[in-house]
């Protein structure tokens, strides 16, 4: 099965192109060594209706199976890409960010603070991974294996979800 993602930075800085978004490139490298087809890749500031409209292009109009953001998970006031994803998506997946965020902690108790939601918004999976390289990556590592599964689900597979 062909799994086709989209990936969204949200970053001011990017956005203006203050900074180059080794984030985004680096959550692609681990989508395209699994197999995974990027469809969509963008950088968009920290405005909630701009991460809106990126979401949405990716799921409804483009049809993509997931879509990863990367940044806006943390405390300060501008980090909102959790709460614009929930206001999307049709019900949360809590196990994926679960897993992120206890992958995390094993590395450093700030993965606790990570406020990253993952959900479903029609057929389409949305994950909210942290901004930096070694967050992000190690995030999308702890729950890269299980996307398959979850996309043939979401499609209407009625294989037995036991393992393999």
């Amino acid at each position: 099965m062909k799994i086709e993602c989209a990936i969204i930075t949200v970053s001011d800085r990017g956005f203006s192109g203050e900074r180059i978004d080794k984030t985004g490139k680096a959550v692609e490298n681990i989508l395209r060594a699994k197999g995974f087809d990027i469809k969509k890749y963008s950088i968009v500031p920290d405005d909630e209706k701009m991460i809106e409209k990126e979401i949405k292009e990716a799921v409804d109009h483009l049809n993509c199976d997931i879509v990863l953001t990367n940044g806006g998970t943390g405390l300060s006031p501008k980090d909102i890409t959790p709460d614009v994803t929930k206001n999307l998506i049709d019900y949360e997946i809590p196990g994926i960010s679960e897993a992120m965020r206890f992958e995390g902690y094993k590395k450093t108790v700030r993965a606790v603070l990570s406020r990253a939601v993952s959900g479903v918004r029609g057929r389409s999976i949305v994950i909210n991974l942290p901004g930096s390289v070694k967050g992000a990556t190690e995030s999308l590592e702890a729950v890269v294996d299980a996307l398959p599964h979850a996309v043939e689900k979401l499609h209407g597979s009625t294989k037995d979800c036991g393992n393999e």
